[in-house]
């Protein structure tokens, strides 16, 4: 085996897993094992079509790039899962996007451009990181408030919380919620507030509620 083929494979994961992580962190369907194994299998793809193109290229008319093409025409499947559509709004089109990122960092890798390779993940991280910035500007420019509250992990206690905020006629924009089988779990509120409630009456019409905990969120 040649070791700088074992090399890129070992990037290609490094790379992939950087990316990943920062989806597993945010709970998305594909995490920190999807992006590294489509990250490593591009490079892989590439690692091979280089090696048949070494072999068989004085007997046949061969190009290397054509199992990479593949691979970033047939990672749209992958894709295609982690995107889900409820009535409010399309979501995983992010987790979407970055699993065909790192399929392209992964044959980026396995084509021995490891400088752009590396530079290609970090810039993705980046973009990661700050669309969230970006997004939550967004949503104070909007008026959109976010609150953050543990909720009592029993059945109809988040119930409990939407029909409070219905009451005082609180538009509820989006809910964010970490699934958990502990007692308690951990959710977020986006949020609009009818020119007739303040933040403040709203925190103390849920702080009457039984069964959450909350918790302030500025970001």
């Amino acid at each position: 085996m040649d070791w700088e083929d074992a090399l890129k494979l070992i990037l290609a994961m490094v790379l992939g897993g950087l990316v990943g992580l920062e989806r597993e962190i945010t709970n998305r369907p594909a995490g920190f094992r999807t992006h590294t194994l489509v990250c490593m299998g591009s490079a892989l793809v590439m690692i091979t079509a280089k090696y048949i193109f070494g072999i068989y290229h004085n007997m046949v008319n061969l190009d290397p790039a054509r199992l990479g093409a593949q691979v970033i025409s047939g990672i749209g499947f992958l894709g295609a899962g982690t995107i889900m559509k409820d009535e409010a709004r399309v979501r995983g089109l992010t987790t979407a996007a970055s699993l065909w990122v790192v399929a392209c960092i992964g044959l980026a890798v396995g084509s021995g451009l490891y400088q752009v390779s590396i530079f290609a993940a970090l810039l993705v991280y980046v973009v990661l990181i700050l669309l969230k910035k970006i997004e939550a500007l967004f949503r104070r420019n909007s008026g959109v408030a976010v609150i953050e509250m543990d909720i009592r992990n029993t059945p109809g206690q988040i119930a409990r919380v939407t029909d409070c905020m219905g009451q005082l006629k609180v538009v509820i924009r989006d809910i964010k919620i970490q699934p958990s089988d502990e007692p308690w779990i951990h959710a977020k509120f986006y949020i609009r507030l009818p020119r007739n409630v303040t933040y403040e009456s709203l925190m103390a019409e849920l702080k009457a509620v039984e069964g959450i905990m909350l918790n302030m969120d500025d970001d």
